[in-house]
């Protein structure tokens, strides 16, 4: 996957974009993106890495793993 996913949590907008053995999730702002944070592929359950193979930006397990990262972020107070 070379190019950014758009995918919806909640009530934001997100961009994903895989970067080597890392995922980068970030919010769509307006036109950009504000990156947020990178995580290590491995840490995401194997239905979740599926699901992004597949380019699946719908699939509730990459949405609900998703979503704990920007919640994660959220909570550091990023």
């Amino acid at each position: 996957m070379t190019d950014d996913l758009t995918i919806q949590l909640d009530s934001g907008e997100y961009a994903v974009r895989r970067e080597g053995n890392g995922l980068r999730l970030g919010r769509r702002v307006g036109g950009d993106v504000a990156w947020l944070e990178t995580v290590d592929l491995e840490l995401l359950p194997g239905p979740a890495r599926e699901a992004l193979d597949r380019g699946d930006t719908a699939d509730e397990a990459l949405v609900t793993a998703l979503r704990g990262v920007a919640q994660a972020e959220v909570e550091r107070g990023g």
